[in-house]
């Protein structure tokens, strides 16, 4: 008999992703990523599939990540935690062989590549080079615990979730020989740069966010620069480079790229780059989607942002967000642009060859695991069954796709799941999960937490409210300036729909609950409604007045979604759920990471301050050592703890027969 789905099971279910196709050798190198729960760490290991099966090729508890072969296909480098506990550029050859640590960074590395002869490896750092001895003497002399130093502070971008305080530092562009081992730097200087690619002739393309204006820089500049040569800027519109791909003829680059028309709600788009001539021509705006993968999840583990592969020298693959799933297409030199794969699925790892795609792809019933698509017979076969005996053992609830229409006729879309183990003729309680971003979306991906409230016996409504990516980029942009208006028509619209439909849906038991965005807008929801009978927000924002001045991003954030500046404290204000406090009648549960530098901890604070002194029903429960990605990256205990509080909330005040 299957068992149903249980906190308990973030242990259970591994993260199949991160394909590279290894060039030359029919076969690919994937990541599968587990939950340690004795060590209470996330190990990711490398492994590689062939025409043999699939080996693993790495076994310490560590993660990796940023997996490159070589040209030839014969070396493959990663990164992974080295010397000084920094993350260090590692290489091992794919037929065997201990690994090899390439740098010793003071500060470690961020991301790295192979030349296009792989004679070189290329890497950015954010430091002053250092050997490792002077690196050793530097911290045997530091004691920040018994001589804690002060942080002088000029400028508004001084800190970042996950992070914290950054300090003063630029990101550049250094290379290591693969023969001598010299060292060299290529880019620095007072901004950041990024090597995107280096072609056979020696010519780079990278990026540099270079600006006399930092705090309100967002856009960097393009560049190409041949070997010897002067650098000479690509000319675009404003907004940042996703990724760079070279066609195997270096004639053309795809340039995945994010504009600023609408702000952090724009659109991601290919455009085509002709080397020779210079001509820059956009390939995917008409679609009318996001090029990529913007899905809120809490399974995949070790994910890149790689939305495009080459195929040929005229004909490339790319990965698009729309109407809740992630499906592949295909395009070429002309403009044609078609869909390979569709389905009710979540693609969040592409590579290919000439040959087949590589995908990382979970369904909402299953975890997920290594596929590989045939271009030719357009066929697709699993490479893996890393979940498959879980997926066997356990009573997985499979989402139904709803779509209604809200208050001004605009179609909305999302999933309905019922109780585990669901009896006709009983009542159910029902339970509202709203996603963050605004700008991520629910999708076709398995979920763990919402199969844990189905196996608890509620049934679950999670849609896709305005402001949500994978439909038009106007219903993407409609939230901007609207907060708390059309986006929670929309929610409200899908609670009656739902519980319209189904007469077994226990309308006196209705709770809600979200993070981030879905935070503010639980927030706002209790402040506006009687309509649940307990709610549980998480990571939220209560306050926007408060909130520009805080968070990481809140001093433009705020003008980018509220559209209110600084002297707009009017417009702030009515747009934040504190406001409302008064009219909060529903028991609320307040979750809140110690560390969140995106929406900082005081604004829990002041709304359980509030909520206490207006006496309402209400807890506060704060987790240390954990920032805004508590539910997806969090440590693996304080996700199983901020589980069971999410869930004993509802338990207590909803009433529901879980036998």
């Amino acid at each position: 008999m299957s068992k149903k789905v249980d906190i308990q099971d973030i242990f259970n279910i591994k993260s199949v992703a991160s394909p590279v196709a290894v060039p030359g050798r029919n076969a690919v190198t994937y990541s599968v990523t587990h939950l340690d729960e004795e060590e209470n760490i996330y190990v990711t290991n490398l492994y590689k599939h062939d025409d043999s099966g699939s080996r693993q090729l790495s076994y310490k508890k560590e993660r990796i990540s940023n997996v490159r072969h070589s040209p030839e296909g014969t070396e493959t480098m990663f990164i992974a935690k080295g010397e000084h506990d920094k993350p260090q550029v590692f290489l091992i050859r794919l037929d065997g062989g201990e690994r090899e640590q390439l740098t010793a960074e003071k500060e470690g590395v961020a991301s790295a590549l192979f030349s296009s002869d792989g004679s070189r490896i290329f890497y950015h750092v954010s430091n002053v080079p250092e050997t490792e001895k002077e690196m050793a003497e530097a911290e045997a002399e530091k004691d920040k615990e018994k001589f804690p130093e002060p942080v002088v502070i000029n400028r508004m971008k001084y800190k970042a979730d996950s992070i914290g305080l950054v300090k003063e530092k630029y990101q550049a562009v250094k290379s290591v020989d693969l023969k001598t081992r010299e060292e060299e730097t290529i880019l620095s200087g007072e901004a950041n740069f990024t090597l995107h690619a280096v072609m056979a002739s020696g010519t780079i393309i990278y990026s540099s966010d270079e600006s006399e204006d930092r705090d309100f820089n967002f856009s960097e500049k393009l560049y190409i620069k041949s070997n010897g040569g002067e650098s000479e800027e690509i000319a675009k519109d404003e907004g940042y480079i996703v990724k760079v791909d070279v066609s195997p003829d270096e004639a053309h680059l795809l340039i995945t790229h994010i504009g600023r028309e609408f702000e952090n709600a724009t659109h991601a788009h290919i455009a085509l780059y002709d080397v020779e001539d210079g001509k820059w021509s956009e390939l995917t705006a008409r679609l009318d989607k996001p090029v990529g993968d913007y899905v809120a999840h809490d399974t995949q583990q070790s994910t890149v942002m790689n939305p495009t592969a080459w195929i040929s020298e005229t004909e490339f693959l790319f990965l698009v967000s729309e109407m809740g799933s992630v499906n592949l297409y295909r395009g070429d030199l002309e403009g044609g642009l078609s869909p390979l794969l569709r389905d009710a699925h979540h693609i969040h790892g592409i590579d290919a060859d000439e040959n087949y795609a590589y995908l990382a792809i979970s369904r909402p019933e299953h975890p997920g695991e290594l596929y590989r698509y045939d271009l030719k017979e357009a066929g697709l076969e699993p490479l893996t069954s890393v979940n498959e005996a879980y997926v066997k053992a356990t009573e997985i609830v499979k989402p139904e796709a709803v779509e209604y229409k809200s208050f001004d006729d605009t179609v909305v879309h999302g999933w309905f799941m019922k109780p585990a183990g669901f009896k006709a003729g009983r009542k159910y309680p029902m339970v509202t999960n709203i996603h963050g971003g605004p700008h991520a979306f629910y999708a076709n991906t398995f979920f763990h937490e919402m199969q844990v409230f189905a196996a608890k016996g509620y049934a679950v409504l999670y849609v896709n409210p305005r402001g949500s990516h994978s439909y038009s980029q106007s219903f993407v942009d409609a939230v901007r300036g609207d907060y708390g208006n059309g986006d929670y028509k929309d929610i409200m619209a899908g609670v009656d729909h739902i519980t319209g439909k189904y007469e077994w849906i226990d309308q006196d038991n209705l709770g809600v609950t979200g993070g981030s965005y879905g935070g503010f807008m639980t927030n706002w929801i209790v402040g506006h409604t009687n309509r649940f009978k307990a709610a549980v927000t998480q990571r939220s924002i209560s306050n926007w007045v408060s909130f520009r001045g805080v968070s990481d991003i809140g001093y433009y954030f705020s003008d980018w979604q509220i559209k209110a500046d600084f002297n707009d404290i009017e417009t702030m204000w009515h747009h934040s759920p504190i406001k409302y406090v008064d009219d909060i009648e529903t028991p609320l549960l307040i979750l809140h990471s110690e560390n969140d530098y995106r929406c900082p901890v005081e604004q829990a604070e002041q709304l359980f301050i509030a909520l206490k002194y207006k006496k309402k029903d209400t807890t506060f429960v704060r987790f240390p050592a954990a920032d805004h990605n508590l539910s997806r990256t969090g440590k693996p205990n304080l996700r199983v703890e901020r589980l069971k509080h999410l869930t004993s909330w509802f338990d207590e005040y909803l009433e529901h027969d879980v036998s």
